[in-house]
């Protein structure tokens, strides 16, 4: 797993590629837990070159949406989330608790 992050004005951007796998999603985990520590709760996790996401993963972007909502801070949203990976969402209930956008020009104009 790859990640990337660029920080802009009302919002940062994280773009991974690869596996969200038990190995992989502590890294991601310091990674969101980075820009929550410093006051930044209004993220954008673009998933267009994610292959596979586990149940761990699926709990690290649980968890962080909780932190992010806490008192109302902000919000964790999902950009250019594959088909496949939609569908373990749904399957798993998750759907509702995210905003997804087709773009990433999209989720980052949403805040």
């Amino acid at each position: 797993m790859e990640i990337a992050t660029r920080e802009f004005k009302r919002c940062a951007v994280i773009e991974v590629s690869g596996r969200i796998d038990s190995a992989t999603a502590p890294e991601l985990a310091e990674t969101f837990n980075e820009f929550t520590g410093e006051g930044q709760y209004n993220l954008v996790l673009d998933m267009g070159d994610v292959d596979f996401i586990s149940s761990a993963g699926l709990r690290v972007l649980i968890d962080t949406q909780k932190t992010c909502q806490r008192l109302n801070r902000g919000k964790l949203v999902l950009a250019d989330v594959p088909e496949h990976i939609y569908e373990a969402f749904d399957l798993a209930g998750f759907v509702a608790l995210f905003d997804f956008y087709d773009e990433q020009v999209e989720a980052v104009g949403g805040f």
